[in-house]
């Protein structure tokens, strides 16, 4: 599969994602549990959020292998648009690296790549450019079906954490766009790769707040709803936290 993803990447040729993620998935051992599959929509018009689950030797993208081999309506992913290696002797030319093939794996895949967080002032042109992208498939797709990671990159421990400053308010573009979400807890149970679907949910923050609390409060909603599929040990700073009563996911 790796063989054939980086000759179509380097071609330029269209490559399923759901293919992919199934014939991973397929391989898998030991398999996959789901909990939660209940909770999947028959439909689309939601944003899949999981947890940017890590730990040393698990590539990130085996979460969004085992979610799309889940769902049948195929998911529209947010990538990264860079691996930053932060503190690492090879970041200088890691970095562009990088850039050029993930640039070239979300082409293949048909997928809108995202400068990594956190926000660097040099990207701002680059990053609405592709939160246009988003929301341009978000509102021209049939029964779309989006996924991303709000917390954007790898955390210490796989503990969850808060999202960098934007990600609230990204998910409130694709509210308003009348996308539901659907929160995912992705951990590792008993040697075992675990999904946890929870149920879905509309976000909303009440209209007198200001647009940096609105950003907040939607971002700890929308984490907080995440931690609940979480064991306690992964839940980090959302151990105890609650959705804000400004906050309505109905």
């Amino acid at each position: 599969m790796v063989a054939g993803l980086v000759c179509d990447a380097l071609l330029g040729r269209p490559r399923s994602f759901d293919r992919d993620a199934r014939d991973c998935m397929a391989r898998l051992r030991p398999s996959l549990q789901v909990l939660g599959a209940a909770s999947i929509p028959a439909g689309g018009r939601y944003v899949i959020t999981p947890n940017h689950y890590y730990r040393p030797c698990f590539a990130s993208q085996w979460s969004s292998f085992a979610i799309s081999s889940c769902i049948s309506a195929g998911v529209y992913w947010v990538m990264t648009a860079e691996l930053t290696f932060p503190g690492h002797w090879i970041a200088p030319l890691g970095m562009p690296l990088s850039r050029f093939a993930l640039g070239r794996v979300a082409r293949s895949y048909g997928f809108t790549a995202m400068p990594p967080m956190p926000p660097r002032p040099r990207d701002i042109a680059r990053r609405a450019a592709a939160v246009r992208s988003v929301l341009r498939y978000a509102s021209s797709a049939i029964g779309p079906v989006i996924g991303l990671a709000p917390e954007g990159g790898d955390q210490p421990g796989g503990h969850l954490s808060m999202p960098p400053s934007g990600a609230g308010r990204f998910c409130l573009l694709l509210a308003a766009a009348g996308l539901k979400f659907l929160p995912v807890g992705v951990f590792e149970e008993d040697g075992r790769l675990t999904l946890h679907f929870g149920e879905l949910y509309r976000l909303r923050v009440e209209d007198e707040c200001s647009p940096h609390e609105k950003d907040r409060l939607a971002a700890l909603a929308v984490m907080s709803h995440i931690a609940a599929l979480l064991p306690p040990q992964l839940r980090g700073e959302f151990s105890g936290a609650s959705v804000s009563s400004r906050t309505r996911s109905e």
